[in-house]
């Protein structure tokens, strides 16, 4: 993973002791509200429907063990006494109203961030000053502004891998933290990048994504899709570069922003965001940005171009961990084989959480975090100090937080994987449901969250706990499901297989449900928005609905056919069908029926 280097750790050091001036001068009221709002969010920091929620940045999903185990202290010491103080007092009025209040919890994001929900204000400068001491942070995890680049979880290690997107996202990263003209956008601005055959970084559903790719002769260059996203209005990016030099990214990417930043919507925060623009505008837009990146390279010289050392410094900062030596690579294959063909619940896992490696003799493992009791992406502290210790044990102190809100080890060798399993498994982190149903992502949604319609944790819970037989799920085979509490879609419903999404009427919880979308990955073809199956269903019909859908689909497949593929060549209908005769009676109806 990346080395940060004295200037790197300096940057944080002292972004954290900025923070602690400005939030000192805030609590002795020399700061006002409306001026402190924004530099809290610049850090990381949000007022929550209860306390304060901290966001961690995790660029690109690469973490080592002394952060987990920083994570760790944070969470057990300044999260878990306020998330205690709360829950007392709820249960003491009778209003605790959900399961999933932690005592000290962490939440691994689909951005590969890290959420705090109960820690409060007073102590958010002590907490960065600890985040700083292990190079995290909070910058530009909040605001209107370029947020935390994404990547593949399996970049620098995947067999498919065209070129290492890595060393590209930490450039855009190093170049617009604190860019003072990306600082106050119409909206947020999201990058991903991904440098493999499959797409596994949802690029078609950013405001900018970008494919690494070589052309005919060999160059580097990247493909570039801009306004895409979710929310209120669900577009995939649209293709306005099929092949731009890799040293003219920061050039070409400051055209699109540049023209955004002019025209983008800031009288209506529902119309801000890039994808707007871009629809509205079309081919105008497209030609604004290309006018505007001939101005920055001809007439302004290319202020931005990457030089080639300058690369070469960076991509040089990913080091390879060293790892020991292995004796005898083929017969540690030859091993993994016999011992799985003597244990069914090691080959399973095998089959399901460890993935291939570019390098012989070694995997990828997903440790999953989704369990019953629960929430998806929850890691209690000693969790993660038992992470930690797995990742020095097991893969050379890294790990990745990946888009599904579970955590990868990318260096684990074959003669390790047996072993890496039985601890694993007794940690309650080997769960074999990776990529299928209950591998859920939700959103926190209204337990903790301010914006949301309804709550997404009880609706994950029940549908986990319905889904516990692991030959039935993969029976059903590999379903991407996600949750929303509200439209903003923080738990990209859109992008799911089936999505479900939380929305308000008349004051009470009820949930669409859609199907059909993806987000991008190849088993599940081009990226696109899923489609809405009947009307609303409330929380308790949710999980009969799921099940009536499931088993249509597992009625109407054909051999080998996968549950979206399945619906997309079956149509919407008899789902829709299902799902209308899995609805409970009307209360009336069950009142005559008693």
């Amino acid at each position: 993973m990346y080395q940060y280097t004295e200037f790197d750790q300096a940057f944080v050091q002292q972004r954290a002791a900025q923070f602690r001036d400005q939030l000192e001068r805030w609590q002795s009221g020399k700061l006002p509200e409306d001026d402190f709002r924004p530099l809290r969010l610049q850090n990381g920091w949000y007022v929550q429907r209860y306390a304060p929620m901290l966001r961690v940045a995790v660029p690109y999903g690469e973490i080592n063990a002394a952060q987990i185990r920083v994570l760790a202290r944070v969470a057990r010491e300044y999260d878990a006494p306020e998330a205690e103080v709360f829950r007392t007092a709820m249960e003491g009025q009778g209003k605790l109203g959900t399961t999933f209040l932690p005592t000290h919890c962490a939440h691994f994001t689909t951005r590969t961030n890290v959420q705090f929900n109960w820690i409060p204000l007073s102590k958010a400068a002590d907490v960065m000053d600890l985040l700083a001491s292990v190079n995290l942070h909070g910058i530009q995890t909040s605001g209107n502004c370029i947020r935390n680049t994404t990547t593949d979880a399996l970049a620098g290690i995947a067999p498919d891998e065209i070129v290492d997107p890595r060393p590209y996202a930490e450039i855009l990263r190093q170049w617009t933290t604190l860019h003072p003209e990306f600082a106050f956008l119409p909206r947020k601005f999201k990058i991903a990048i991904s440098g493999a055959q499959e797409d596994r970084a949802a690029t078609g559903w950013h405001d900018v994504g970008l494919h690494v790719l070589k052309n005919a002769a060999g160059e580097v260059g990247f493909k570039v899709f801009v306004g895409g996203g979710m929310g209120r209005t669900p577009v995939i990016g649209t293709v306005i570069r099929e092949f731009l030099p890799w040293n003219q990214i920061m050039n070409y990417i400051e055209a699109i922003v540049r023209v955004y930043n002019e025209l983008g919507r800031r009288d209506n925060k529902y119309k801000a965001r890039i994808k707007i623009l871009v629809k509205a505008e079309g081919q105008a837009y497209i030609d604004a940005v290309e006018a505007e990146y001939q101005q920055i390279v001809e007439v302004d010289g290319g202020p931005h171009t990457v030089p080639q050392a300058e690369f070469d410094r960076v991509a040089a900062m990913f080091t390879t961990p060293a790892l020991p030596t292995v004796a005898s690579p083929a017969a540690d294959e030859q091993a993994l084989i016999a011992q799985a063909a003597t244990d069914p619940a090691f080959a399973r896992w095998l089959s399901r959480n460890v993935h291939a490696h570019k390098t012989p003799g070694l995997r990828a493992v997903t440790l999953s975090f989704k369990r019953v009791g629960q929430a998806p992406g929850d890691a209690t502290g000693d969790q993660l100090d038992a992470l930690a210790e797995l990742m020095d044990s097991f893969s050379a102190s890294e790990a990745r937080v990946t888009h599904d809100q579970n955590v990868m080890l990318p260096w684990v060798q074959v003669n390790q994987l047996h072993a890496l399993w039985q601890r694993a498994k007794a940690l309650g982190l080997a769960s074999t449901n990776v990529a299928l149903l209950t591998d859920m992502i939700a959103c926190p949604g209204g337990d903790f969250c301010a914006l949301a319609n309804a709550r997404s944790l009880p609706i994950a819970e029940a549908i986990t706990q319905r889904y516990q037989d692991l030959d039935e799920l993969d029976d059903i085979g590999e379903v991407d499901l996600h949750i929303s509490g509200c439209i903003n879609s923080c738990g990209h419903h859109h992008s799911g297989h089936i999505g479900i999404l939380g929305v308000d009427k008349d004051g009470k919880e009820w949930y669409q449900v859609t199907l059909g979308g993806s987000d991008g990955a190849e088993l599940s073809g081009p990226a696109q928005a899923g489609k809405v199956i009947g009307p609303s269903f409330s929380a308790a019909e949710v999980p009969d609905v799921l099940e009536a859908v499931l088993t249509t689909y597992r009625d109407l497949r054909q051999p080998g056919e996968a549950f979206v593929d399945a619906v997309r060549r079956i149509g919407l209908d008899p789902f829709k069908e299902a799902g209308k005769a899995a609805r409970h009676p009307a209360p009336e109806l069950e009142d005559a029926a008693a």
